[in-house]
Formats: C-alpha cells, sequence, structure tokens
C-alpha cells in the first residue's frame, strides 16, 4: 500500500511541474510579445515626437521657410480652399469647412 501511495504522489508532482512549466512558458511568450509590442511603439513615438518638437513650433517653421523656400509660400485665404470628393464615380468640389475649437 505504501508503495502505490508514493507512486500516486511521485507521478501527481511530475504532473503539476509539467503543468506549472507549461504556465510559465505560455506567460514568458505574453511578456516577450507584449515588449517586442512595446520596443516597436517606443521606436514610433520617438520620432513622431521628434517631428513634433521640429514642426510644431512656429519660430521652426518660419526659420524653415525662410532658409528653404525664401519667397515661394505665399498666405492665402482659408475661404478659398476646396475640397476635391470622388465617392462612386461623382465629383464634387466643396468649400472647406472650418469648425472652431473651443
Amino acid at each position: 500500500m505504501k508503495k502505490v501511495g508514493l507512486i500516486f504522489v511521485i507521478f501527481l508532482l511530475i504532473l503539476s511541474t509539467a503543468i506549472i512549466k507549461n504556465s510559465a512558458k505560455k506567460n514568458e511568450d505574453e511578456i516577450f510579445t507584449v515588449k517586442e509590442n512595446l520596443r516597436i511603439l517606443s521606436s514610433e513615438f520617438e520620432k513622431i515626437k521628434l517631428e513634433h518638437d521640429y514642426l510644431s513650433s512656429s519660430e521652426k517653421l518660419l526659420e524653415f521657410q525662410s532658409q528653404f523656400f525664401e519667397d515661394d509660400l505665399v498666405q492665402k485665404n482659408i475661404a478659398n480652399i476646396k475640397v476635391f470628393n470622388f465617392k462612386n464615380k461623382d465629383k464634387k468640389i466643396q468649400d472647406l469647412k472650418i469648425t472652431k475649437e473651443k
């Protein structure tokens, strides 16, 4: 009777070890996937942040205008801007809808 009990305990320990090992492996795979996704998103965030920092400053935009475009850029009235819509072979030209932010 002692041998059967001992074999049962050993079998139970082996089974529980296998289950714990499989669940730990799944958790490690999920953690790796999340870290990879986070690394990619972090890299994209840094690029976008750099672009935003350079292009959102009005001083930088004026500097770029004078440096690269000189007299090529002219100010346009926003009311004169038109929007072209192409839907189901229909072509429509509409005025730009201006929404005021609060």
